[in-house]
C-alpha cells in the first residue's frame, strides 16, 4: 500500500502545477458541477493562492454538450464529496496524477476548503494519498490488490448471504426485487456512476437483513473500493460486463425466493470471484 494520509492535511500552498488527466472513455459525463446554491466560498484563486497554469477534471469532448445532473445535498462539502467519488468510479480522476484542491474548487465552483476536506475523507477511504505543497494523488491499483479487495468481500459476505438463505421467508427477499431490477436499468445505460450506486444499494439490502449495522458499513466501504478502476484500465467495466453482473442480481433472487439451495450457492461462487473453493 502506498503513502496514506495518516491524519496529515493538505494546508501547504499548491503553489506547483497539479497533473490531471485526460477525457475518460466509456461515453461518461465528467464530473458534476456543483449547483449554485452550493458555492458558498469563492474560489481559493480569488485569495492568491496559484492555479494558473493546472488543468482540472477533464471537460467533455468537443461538440458535445453533457447533461450535468444536479447534486442535493445538505453540505458543500458532501457534494463535493459525491462528485469526486463519481469522478473515481468513471476514471476521470485518474490513477497516479496529482490534482490541488485549488483547481478542483474552481472547477466545482467552490472554495478549495471543502475539496481538501473531501479529499482527506478520500484519503482515509484510501482512494488518493497527500502529496505535501501539491495536493492529491490518485492511488493507482493493480490486479492484486483487487483480487484481494475480491476475496475479502466475499469472506464477509458470501457466508452471511448463504445464512440468510437458509432463514429468510421469500416474502422479504420478493421485497428486494426493484432493487435487482433497478441495477438491470443502470446497467443497460451503459453509465458507471449510476451502476455502481445501485449495485451497491442492492448488496446493502441483502446484507441489512442479517439485523448487523456494522456488516453492512464495513461492506459497503470494500464494494466502494473494489469499483474503483484499476491502473491502465481508467474506463473501468464495460457495458456488457455491467449487464451480466445486474443479471446475476436478478437471478440470485429468483432462486432466494425459491429456495433453491444448490442454485444460490452455484450463482454465489460465479457473483463473487473471491469465494473459496
Amino acid at each position: 500500500m502506498k503513502q496514506r494520509a495518516h491524519g496529515s492535511s493538505d494546508t501547504g500552498a499548491e503553489s506547483e502545477p497539479a497533473a490531471s488527466g485526460g477525457a475518460a472513455g466509456g461515453g461518461e459525463t465528467p464530473a458534476v458541477r456543483l449547483p449554485p446554491q452550493a458555492r458558498a466560498t469563492a474560489p481559493e484563486s480569488a485569495r492568491g493562492e496559484h492555479t494558473h497554469g493546472e488543468q482540472s477534471i477533464p471537460r467533455a469532448r468537443s461538440g458535445a454538450e453533457p447533461v450535468r445532473p444536479v447534486v442535493r445535498r445538505s453540505s458543500v462539502r458532501g457534494q463535493v464529496l459525491q462528485a469526486l467519488r463519481s469522478a473515481l468510479v468513471t476514471g476521470e480522476l485518474r490513477p497516479g496524477e496529482v490534482y490541488s484542491a485549488p483547481a478542483l474548487g474552481e472547477r466545482f465552483g467552490v472554495s478549495a476548503t471543502p475539496v481538501r476536506e473531501a479529499m482527506q475523507q478520500l484519503a482515509l477511504e484510501g482512494a488518493v494519498e497527500v502529496v505535501p505543497n501539491r495536493g492529491f494523488r490518485v492511488v493507482e491499483r493493480g490486479a492484486r490488490e483487487l483480487a484481494e479487495l475480491a476475496e475479502v468481500r466475499a469472506l464477509i459476505e458470501v457466508p452471511v448471504l448463504l445464512r440468510l438463505a437458509r432463514t429468510v421467508p421469500a416474502a422479504r427477499w420478493a421485497e428486494l426485487r426493484p432493487l435487482a431490477e433497478a441495477t438491470v436499468r443502470a446497467a443497460a445505460s451503459g453509465c458507471r456512476v449510476t451502476y455502481a450506486e445501485a449495485d451497491r444499494a442492492f448488496h446493502r439490502a441483502v446484507l441489512g437483513l442479517a439485523g448487523n449495522d456494522q456488516l453492512v458499513r464495513i461492506a459497503d466501504d470494500l464494494h466502494r473500493r473494489a469499483q474503483w478502476p484499476p491502473a491502465g484500465l481508467a474506463g473501468g467495466r464495460d457495458r456488457t460486463e455491467l449487464m451480466t453482473d445486474a443479471a446475476q442480481h436478478v437471478a440470485l433472487l429468483d432462486a432466494l425466493i425459491a429456495d433453491d439451495t444448490e442454485a444460490v450457492r452455484a450463482l454465489v461462487t460465479d457473483h463473487y470471484p473471491g469465494t473459496p473453493t
